[in-house]
Protein backbone atom coordinates (compact mmCIF):
# COMPACT_ATOMS: atom_id res chain seq x y z
CA UNK A 1 0.00 0.00 0.00
CA UNK A 2 1.08 3.80 -1.12
CA UNK A 3 0.77 6.25 1.79
CA UNK A 4 0.43 9.46 0.41
CA UNK A 5 1.37 12.55 2.34
CA UNK A 6 -0.95 15.43 1.95
CA UNK A 7 0.67 19.29 1.68
CA UNK A 8 -0.22 19.89 5.32
CA UNK A 9 1.04 16.86 6.40
CA UNK A 10 4.71 17.43 4.71
CA UNK A 11 4.31 21.28 6.42
CA UNK A 12 4.31 19.61 9.55
CA UNK A 13 7.24 17.27 8.70
CA UNK A 14 9.11 20.53 7.19
CA UNK A 15 8.28 21.76 10.97
CA UNK A 16 9.35 19.22 12.88
CA UNK A 17 12.67 18.95 10.93
CA UNK A 18 13.30 22.62 11.79
CA UNK A 19 11.92 22.73 15.22
CA UNK A 20 13.88 18.97 16.13
CA UNK A 21 17.29 21.21 14.05
CA UNK A 22 16.98 23.99 16.94
CA UNK A 23 16.21 21.81 19.83
CA UNK A 24 19.46 19.72 19.03
CA UNK A 25 21.74 22.72 18.28
CA UNK A 26 20.49 24.01 21.84
CA UNK A 27 20.91 21.18 23.79
CA UNK A 28 23.19 18.57 22.04
CA UNK A 29 21.77 15.20 20.96
CA UNK A 30 21.83 13.26 24.44
CA UNK A 31 19.40 15.94 26.23
CA UNK A 32 16.80 16.02 23.02
CA UNK A 33 14.02 13.77 24.00
CA UNK A 34 10.98 12.89 22.18
CA UNK A 35 8.74 14.31 24.60
CA UNK A 36 10.75 17.64 23.95
CA UNK A 37 10.79 17.81 20.62
CA UNK A 38 7.20 16.99 20.49
CA UNK A 39 5.86 20.23 22.88
CA UNK A 40 8.81 21.97 21.05
CA UNK A 41 6.59 21.22 18.04
CA UNK A 42 3.37 21.29 19.19
CA UNK A 43 2.22 18.13 19.13
CA UNK A 44 1.85 15.02 21.90
CA UNK A 45 5.00 12.18 21.79
CA UNK A 46 2.43 10.10 19.71
CA UNK A 47 2.02 12.64 17.43
CA UNK A 48 5.55 13.11 16.63
CA UNK A 49 6.55 9.33 16.39
CA UNK A 50 3.38 9.21 13.40
CA UNK A 51 5.34 11.50 11.30
CA UNK A 52 8.41 9.72 12.25
CA UNK A 53 8.12 6.15 13.50
CA UNK A 54 11.42 7.17 16.12
CA UNK A 55 13.77 9.39 17.65
CA UNK A 56 16.66 7.57 15.02
CA UNK A 57 14.19 7.84 12.42
CA UNK A 58 14.25 11.38 12.94
CA UNK A 59 18.09 12.48 13.54
CA UNK A 60 18.92 10.22 10.74
CA UNK A 61 16.50 12.79 8.41
CA UNK A 62 17.18 16.01 10.29
CA UNK A 63 21.39 14.47 8.75
CA UNK A 64 19.43 13.12 5.78
CA UNK A 65 18.39 17.42 5.20
CA UNK A 66 22.03 18.95 6.16
CA UNK A 67 23.78 16.12 3.92
CA UNK A 68 21.66 18.20 0.72
CA UNK A 69 22.68 21.44 1.98
CA UNK A 70 26.30 20.06 2.09
CA UNK A 71 26.26 18.71 -1.57
CA UNK A 72 25.31 21.74 -2.51
CA UNK A 73 27.71 23.67 -0.89
CA UNK A 74 30.50 21.28 -2.49
CA UNK A 75 28.50 21.45 -5.99
CA UNK A 76 28.42 25.40 -5.46
CA UNK A 77 32.34 24.97 -5.31
CA UNK A 78 32.50 22.87 -8.62
CA UNK A 79 30.74 25.47 -10.39
CA UNK A 80 32.92 28.08 -9.21
CA UNK A 81 36.12 25.83 -9.21
CA UNK A 82 36.85 26.35 -5.53
CA UNK A 83 38.96 24.27 -3.59
CA UNK A 84 38.08 26.59 0.04
CA UNK A 85 33.99 25.25 -0.60
CA UNK A 86 35.46 21.62 0.52
CA UNK A 87 37.05 23.18 3.59
CA UNK A 88 33.92 25.19 4.13
CA UNK A 89 32.24 22.03 5.51
CA UNK A 90 33.38 21.73 8.78
CA UNK A 91 32.83 25.85 9.11
CA UNK A 92 29.27 25.12 8.88
CA UNK A 93 29.32 22.19 10.42
CA UNK A 94 30.93 24.24 13.82
CA UNK A 95 28.13 26.78 13.91
CA UNK A 96 25.49 24.29 14.90
CA UNK A 97 28.30 22.48 17.76
CA UNK A 98 24.84 19.96 18.88
CA UNK A 99 24.66 18.37 15.33
CA UNK A 100 28.00 17.65 15.38
CA UNK A 101 27.71 15.80 18.35
CA UNK A 102 24.44 14.41 16.80
CA UNK A 103 26.32 13.00 13.60
CA UNK A 104 29.90 11.87 15.87
CA UNK A 105 27.36 9.64 18.51
CA UNK A 106 24.42 8.61 15.87
CA UNK A 107 26.82 7.29 13.27
CA UNK A 108 29.26 5.16 16.18
CA UNK A 109 25.88 3.72 17.35
CA UNK A 110 24.94 3.19 13.69
CA UNK A 111 27.67 0.76 13.07
CA UNK A 112 25.69 -2.08 14.53
CA UNK A 113 24.41 -3.79 11.71
CA UNK A 114 21.13 -4.09 13.37
CA UNK A 115 20.21 -0.50 14.17
CA UNK A 116 17.60 1.18 12.21
CA UNK A 117 20.03 3.88 10.75
CA UNK A 118 22.89 1.11 9.94
CA UNK A 119 21.99 1.60 6.14
CA UNK A 120 21.14 5.25 5.92
CA UNK A 121 24.68 5.88 7.27
CA UNK A 122 25.98 2.82 5.34
CA UNK A 123 24.90 4.92 2.23
CA UNK A 124 25.36 7.97 3.21
CA UNK A 125 29.39 7.26 3.52
CA UNK A 126 29.28 5.60 -0.10
CA UNK A 127 28.08 9.10 -1.31
CA UNK A 128 30.06 10.95 0.14
CA UNK A 129 33.29 9.22 -1.13
CA UNK A 130 31.78 9.30 -4.50
CA UNK A 131 31.01 12.87 -4.34
CA UNK A 132 34.27 13.64 -3.03
CA UNK A 133 35.96 11.79 -5.79
CA UNK A 134 33.67 13.54 -8.28
CA UNK A 135 34.48 16.85 -7.04
CA UNK A 136 38.60 16.45 -6.81
CA UNK A 137 38.56 14.34 -10.07
CA UNK A 138 37.12 17.94 -11.61
CA UNK A 139 40.09 19.82 -10.13
CA UNK A 140 42.42 17.45 -11.33
CA UNK A 141 40.74 17.58 -14.94
CA UNK A 142 41.05 21.31 -14.76
CA UNK A 143 45.08 20.67 -14.09
CA UNK A 144 44.89 21.90 -10.34
CA UNK A 145 45.08 18.63 -8.61
CA UNK A 146 48.33 16.47 -9.68
CA UNK A 147 47.56 13.47 -11.80
CA UNK A 148 49.68 12.05 -8.98
CA UNK A 149 46.86 11.87 -6.61
CA UNK A 150 44.09 9.25 -6.79
CA UNK A 151 40.66 11.11 -6.67
CA UNK A 152 39.61 7.73 -5.25
CA UNK A 153 41.67 7.36 -2.25
CA UNK A 154 41.97 11.46 -1.75
CA UNK A 155 38.27 10.86 -1.36
CA UNK A 156 37.97 8.18 0.97
CA UNK A 157 40.86 10.04 2.95
CA UNK A 158 38.63 13.40 3.01
CA UNK A 159 36.07 11.68 4.35
CA UNK A 160 37.89 10.31 7.33
CA UNK A 161 39.37 13.13 7.97
CA UNK A 162 36.33 15.98 8.36
CA UNK A 163 34.31 12.53 10.79
CA UNK A 164 37.48 12.34 12.53
CA UNK A 165 38.16 16.17 12.36
CA UNK A 166 34.58 16.68 13.71
CA UNK A 167 34.99 14.65 16.86
CA UNK A 168 38.57 15.89 18.06
CA UNK A 169 36.78 19.29 17.76
CA UNK A 170 33.97 17.75 20.28
CA UNK A 171 36.64 16.90 22.64
CA UNK A 172 38.87 20.46 22.28
CA UNK A 173 36.64 22.79 20.17
CA UNK A 174 39.64 25.78 21.44
CA UNK A 175 42.61 23.97 19.59
CA UNK A 176 40.91 22.16 16.78
CA UNK A 177 40.74 24.66 13.75
CA UNK A 178 38.44 22.13 11.65
CA UNK A 179 38.73 24.75 8.16
CA UNK A 180 42.33 24.75 8.77
CA UNK A 181 43.03 20.67 9.39
CA UNK A 182 41.03 20.40 6.05
CA UNK A 183 42.62 23.23 4.00
CA UNK A 184 45.89 21.83 5.11
CA UNK A 185 45.35 18.02 3.90
CA UNK A 186 44.19 19.29 0.34
CA UNK A 187 47.53 22.00 0.32
CA UNK A 188 49.14 18.29 0.86
CA UNK A 189 47.03 16.53 -1.69
CA UNK A 190 48.88 19.16 -3.94
CA UNK A 191 45.73 21.67 -4.37
CA UNK A 192 46.42 24.40 -6.10
CA UNK A 193 44.37 27.21 -4.66
CA UNK A 194 41.29 29.23 -7.14
CA UNK A 195 43.08 31.74 -9.60
CA UNK A 196 42.13 35.16 -8.35
CA UNK A 197 39.81 36.23 -12.05
CA UNK A 198 40.82 40.18 -10.96
CA UNK A 199 44.17 39.25 -10.47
Amino acid sequence: MVVTKYPKGIAKTEEILTVALRVVAEKGYNRATIRELAEAAGLSKTGLLHHFGSKEELFAEILRRRDQSDEAQMQSGVTEGSAPQLADLPRISASVPGLVQLYTRFSAEASDPEHSAHAFFRDRYERARRRSQEVLEGFRADGRLPESVDPARAATALVALLDGIQLQWLYDPESIDMVDEVQYFLAQLGLKPTPDPTA
